[in-house]
């Protein structure tokens, strides 16, 4: 159950972000296949590659298992910026935001 997830979550994460599974492989130190083989549920990483696959993705390990966050990688930038912003412009934004949100 949860290597299906797992498997799917990773392979949808990374797609999002255009990586090839070689490429993420090789970057985590790792064999060409490695990514590949988690993917079509040969294999399962070590809590260690875990941390190194949410590190190269820019994800939190939470980020990876919340299904919820279509966009993790976005919204730790989204909010990095936003930390950023003043008063009247993060009430700006915020309004915009709640606007959208009612729309749909």
């Amino acid at each position: 159950m949860y290597e299906e997830f797992f498997a799917e979550r990773l392979a949808k994460l990374r797609g999002m972000k255009d990586i090839s599974a070689r490429e993420m492989s090789l970057a985590i130190g790792q064999n060409r296949n490695y990514i590949n083989q988690i993917e079509n549920g040969k294999t399962f990483p070590t809590m260690q590659i875990f941390f190194y696959i949410c590190d190269y993705l820019k994800i939190t390990p939470k980020e990876f298992f919340d299904e919820e966050s279509k966009q993790p990688a976005e919204l730790i930038e989204l909010i990095g910026e936003l930390k950023q912003l003043d008063e009247n412009a993060f009430a700006s934004i915020s309004a915009v935001v709640k606007e959208i949100l009612r729309k749909d």
